[in-house]
């Protein structure tokens, strides 16, 4: 069985300026990120650009990433979709391809209530074998999970005790969560770029599960957490959240992230799928400075030269 603990990065999808498909940048990011300590992985997440992909090119990137980790960590893959069929039916070929998981946002184009919610968690649960991450994304789903909900899903369908949240202030949810889940063994992910990672932890969270292009940074935060160490670990949040908050910026924050591992020279491109946002020359000469500070400090022993 999967664990879920520590840091699952969430690969985005890189592109050729033609918007091809760059099979080399992500196998070379994966690579990157199996030797940055990460705990798992999660495909075809918001991150990947996942609704600008057909369904080779889906076909495409999870083969990919497959064949790149080779078993050495567990794979999450996305299966969200607009209708409950087509989910299940994503959730079935990612099992068949070996996923660890799934992880699912309520179909947007349902007509939600919480019983139509727990109507889809309960339908993958009849349809695979592997756990369900319940993704609380109201962006993605258009619907506000409350933690009842969030609770009751846990309750109800056992397979799907692990929860992606990203719907802030994710402090406070997850305490709530917690609360109304009591006994159950829940395992609760932040997302948000990581930009909430240590106050997550401090309230009751696993880790991140996010795309945050410096998953080294991630992982040391956690561990440090996790062995009791909390001011070590706020010392590096607090160092590199300035970092986080840049990346995660609405709208422009794939191109940076895409840029960043450009910077780290695994993605050959920074190019972002129409209607995407391309990275210009303001936000390009602000990234210059945030990373030329942390180059005279020394604290981005990760970016090439």
């Amino acid at each position: 069985m999967i664990r879920f603990e520590g840091v699952f990065s969430v690969l985005p999808t890189p592109f050729h300026p033609n918007n091809e498909i760059d099979v080399a940048s992500l196998q070379r990011v994966t690579e990157l990120f199996v030797k940055a300590g990460v705990n798992g992985f999660t495909a075809l997440g918001v991150t990947s650009e996942t609704d600008k992909l057909n369904e080779h090119e889906r076909t495409v990137v999870l083969e990919t990433i497959f064949k790149t980790v080779n078993s050495r960590v567990p794979i999450v893959v996305g299966a969200t979709a607009g209708g409950v069929a087509t989910c299940v039916e994503n959730a079935k070929s990612a099992q068949n391809m070996g996923a660890g998981a799934v992880m699912v946002s309520p179909p947007r184009m349902l007509k939600l209530n919480s019983d139509a919610v727990l109507g889809v968690y309960k339908a993958l649960a009849d349809a695979v074998d592997i756990p369900i991450v319940v993704q609380d994304y109201p962006p993605v789903s258009g619907f506000t999970m409350e933690p009842s909900l969030l609770a009751r899903i846990a309750a109800e369908i056992p397979r799907a005790r692990t929860i992606k949240l990203e719907d802030p202030p994710t402090p406070l949810k997850i305490t709530r969560v917690r609360a109304l889940a009591k006994d159950m063994d829940l395992k609760i992910f932040g997302g948000l770029g990581g930009v909430y990672l240590l106050e997550e932890l401090l309230a009751g969270g696993t880790g991140a599960m996010t795309g945050f292009a410096f998953p080294e940074i991630l992982v040391e935060i956690v561990r440090t957490f996790n062995e009791g160490k909390v001011n070590d670990a706020a010392g590096v949040f607090y160092k590199y959240v300035p970092l986080m908050r840049f990346e995660f910026q609405e709208g422009i924050g794939m191109a940076i992230r895409k840029e960043m591992l450009r910077r780290r020279g695994v993605f050959t491109s920074a190019h972002v799928r129409s209607p995407g946002v391309q990275i210009e020359s303001a936000t390009m000469k602000a990234l210059d400075q945030l990373l030329g500070w942390y180059k005279q400090e020394g604290a981005l022993p990760w970016m090439q030269a």
